[in-house]
C-alpha cells in the first residue's frame, strides 16, 4: 500500500508539474509519503514576538501516533522562517530542506501504532501582509494611542508562513493545540480557543491559551494590542456558550452596540447548522487592523463596527445592509471551514460557497424569505465564470472567486429543487452532525447531499462546480403552448424549474431538446423564476401569435 502511493505521488507530481505546476506545488498540495505514515494528535507551540523588530521565535512540539513505519516526516516552513534545530528524546535529529518542505530523519525506530512527540525549534522575521488577510503574514500597525497593535492572517499562503506544522488540511490534531505567546507587558496576546493564564517574567508576559477540539492550521492566530475584554453567556442549543470578545480599548463602546449582533448570529445558525460546533473552547470575536478572517473560536474583526461589507451592500438589493458582514460571514465558517473542513484547497468551495450562503439564511431567519431571496439574487452581480470553481487537485490550487456568490446562489437554486424548507433545513444540520469536526472532499459533500434530498444531483454539481456555462433557457409561446429547452448545457442536464405563467408558478422540466407544454388558457406572460441560477437574460422570446 505504501509504494502504491509514493508511486501515485509520483504520478501526480509528473503529471501536474507538465501542467505549469512544480514539485513544491507537489509537496504542499499532495498527502506524500512522508506526511501519510503519521497522525497528527496535538500542537504546543510556544512563540515569543519581538515587536520591534518583527521577528519571532519558538518551538513547536508535535505529538503523533504512527500509523506506518517510516523515518522520514515532512514538515512544512516557509522562507524566511528558519528551522533552527530538531529534538526527540533528548537527540538533535538530522533535516533534510527542500523549498519550503523540510524531512526530519529519525534515529529511533518508530513502531506501528505507538505515540511520540518531536519538537521543533524556528525563528526568522515572517513576511508583512501587504494585504491581509488576502496575501497573508504578519499584519504590524499601532492604534491611535500608539501602542502596538498586530494580528496573523494566512489561509491562502498557509500557516507555515510563520510557524512549522503539517500544512496540509487533511490532518487536523484532534487533541487540539495549547499556544503560549510571550509579549512585552502593557498590552494582551490573544488566540484561539479558551485562556488558562497568563506568567510575568522580565518584563514580558506569557499568555497561554488552549484548544481541545480539532483546529485546522490555518485557524491558528496570533493577535496582540490593547485590548478589553467583555463578553455574555448565550443560551444555546448545547447549554451555555462563553461569547468572549476582545476590543481596542478606543472602541469599547462602539463594540458594545455593534456586537449585539453576535446572539442574533448564533441563533440563526444554530438554527440552520445545528449547535455551535466548539462550545468547549467557547466563541470570540478579536479586533484586527484587518478585515477579517474565520479563525476557529477566534473570529478576527475589523469592519470598523459598520453594517454591511466596510458599510457597502454587495447585493445592491438593500439587505445586505442590515447586518455587519464580518461578523456574520466569518462567524458562518465556524460551521463551514472549521467544523466541516476541505481536505483539499481545491473544494474550498466548501468553506465560502455554503458560508456565503449563510448571509441569506442569516437574513431568512430574522426578516423573511423574500429578504434572502433578493439579497441571494442581488450578490450574482459579482460573479464572473471565469473558470470553474472546483480547483485542481494535490498542488494546493484554488477555484475561482465565483466559489462565494456562484456557491451560494448554487445552494439557493438547490433549495427550490429540494422544496420542502424543513428538509433543507435538516440536511444543512445533518452535514454539521454527521461530518462533525471532520476534513471532507466535495464529492464526499455531493454525494451526501443527493442521498438526503432524494435527487440524483449528478449533471447538477458537474455543471454549476465543474464548468463555466450557466443553462440557458429558450422558450417561445404560441397562443396557449409554451416551447422550451436548455442550451449551454452539459450531457444529461435536466434540472426543473419554475416558472411564472400568467401569474401562476409552473414547474417546467427542460432538456437539451425542444418540449411543448400545453396550458388551458393563451399565454399572456412567462418569467423564469429568479431563485433559480440560470442564465435568464439571453432568453429568446417570441410574441403571443393571435
Amino acid at each position: 500500500m505504501k509504494n502504491f502511493l509514493s508511486l501515485l505521488f509520483l504520478f501526480f507530481s509528473l503529471t501536474i508539474i507538465g501542467q505549469n505546476f512544480t514539485r513544491q506545488d507537489s509537496l504542499r498540495g499532495s498527502i506524500t509519503p512522508e506526511r501519510e505514515w503519521w497522525d497528527l494528535k496535538k500542537y504546543q507551540l510556544n512563540v515569543e514576538v519581538d515587536l520591534e523588530n518583527k521577528t519571532i521565535k519558538g518551538d513547536n512540539t508535535i505529538n503523533y501516533t504512527v500509523l506506518e513505519k517510516n523515518n522520514s516526516m515532512q514538515i512544512d516552513l516557509q522562507p524566511p522562517m528558519k528551522i533552527v534545530k530538531v529534538i526527540q528524546d533528548g537527540k538533535e535529529l538530522n533535516v533534510k530542506h527542500e523549498g519550503n518542505a523540510h524531512f526530519i530523519q529519525f534515529e529511533k525506530k518508530q513502531k506501528k501504532g505507538s505515540n511520540y512527540k518531536v519538537t521543533i525549534f524556528f525563528s526568522g522575521k515572517p513576511p508583512t501582509a501587504l494585504n491581509a488577510p488576502w496575501d497573508g503574514g504578519f499584519s504590524w500597525s499601532k492604534d491611535s494611542n500608539g501602542k502596538h497593535f498586530i494580528a496573523t492572517s494566512n489561509q491562502g499562503i498557509g500557516a507555515s508562513l510563520w510557524w512549522p506544522n503539517k500544512d496540509h488540511y487533511y490532518d487536523e490534531p484532534e487533541n487540539g493545540i495549547e499556544f503560549n505567546i510571550t509579549i512585552p507587558n502593557g498590552i494582551m496576546a490573544v488566540a484561539n480557543g479558551r485562556l488558562i493564564g497568563e506568567k510575568n517574567k522580565n518584563n514580558k508576559t506569557t499568555w497561554s491559551w488552549k484548544v481541545v477540539n480539532p483546529i485546522n492550521n490555518y485557524g491558528v492566530n496570533i493577535n496582540i494590542g490593547d485590548y478589553v475584554h467583555f463578553g455574555e453567556k448565550y443560551e444555546g442549543e448545547k447549554g451555555i456558550l462563553d461569547m468572549d470578545y476582545y476590543v481596542l480599548k478606543e472602541n469599547e463602546v462602539k463594540a458594545k452596540k455593534q456586537f449585539k449582533q453576535v446572539p442574533k448570529m448564533m441563533e440563526a445558525f444554530e438554527h440552520w447548522f445545528g449547535p455551535y460546533p466548539f462550545y468547549e473552547d467557547s466563541f470570540k470575536l478579536v479586533e484586527v487592523p484587518y478585515l477579517g478572517m474565520e479563525h476557529q473560536s477566534s473570529i478576527t474583526y475589523g469592519n470598523k463596527y459598520m453594517n454591511g461589507y466596510l458599510g457597502n451592500d454587495l447585493s445592491g438589493s438593500g439587505w445586505g445592509l442590515k447586518f455587519d458582514f464580518i461578523i456574520i460571514h466569518e462567524a458562518g465558517h465556524e460551521w463551514f471551514a472549521n467544523n466541516i473542513t476541505h481536505i483539499d484547497v481545491a473544494d474550498m468551495w466548501i468553506h465560502e460557497g455554503f458560508t456565503a450562503y449563510s448571509e441569506n439564511l442569516y437574513l431568512n431567519y430574522h426578516y423573511g424569505k423574500k429578504a434572502s431571496s433578493e439579497y441571494v439574487v442581488g450578490t450574482r452581480l459579482a460573479i464572473r465564470n471565469d473558470r470553474p470553481i472546483i480547483g485542481t487537485y494535490l498542488v494546493n490550487h484554488e477555484g475561482s472567486s465565483d466559489m462565494y456568490y456562484k456557491g451560494a446562489n448554487i445552494l439557493h437554486t438547490l433549495r427550490q429543487l429540494i422544496e420542502d424548507d424543513e428538509k433543507w433545513r435538516q440536511i444543512l444540520r445533518g452535514l454539521n452532525k454527521d461530518f462533525y469536526h471532520q476534513t471532507i472532499s466535495s464529492k464526499q459533500l455531493e454525494a451526501y447531499i443527493s442521498k438526503k434530498s432524494g435527487i440524483d444531483l449528478t449533471e447538477f454539481w458537474d455543471q454549476y462546480l465543474r464548468t463555466v456555462q450557466i443553462p440557458t433557457i429558450e422558450y417561445k409561446i404560441s397562443g396557449n403552448e409554451l416551447t422550451f429547452r436548455y442550451t449551454n448545457i452539459i450531457e444529461n442536464f435536466d434540472m426543473p424549474i419554475i416558472a411564472v405563467i400568467n401569474g401562476k408558478e409552473e414547474w417546467l422540466f427542460p432538456i437539451a431538446e425542444w418540449k411543448t407544454k400545453k396550458f388551458s388558457k393563451i399565454l399572456k406572460t412567462v418569467k423564469i423564476k429568479e431563485d433559480f441560477y440560470v442564465d435568464i437574460n439571453s432568453v429568446k422570446k417570441y410574441k403571443v401569435s393571435k
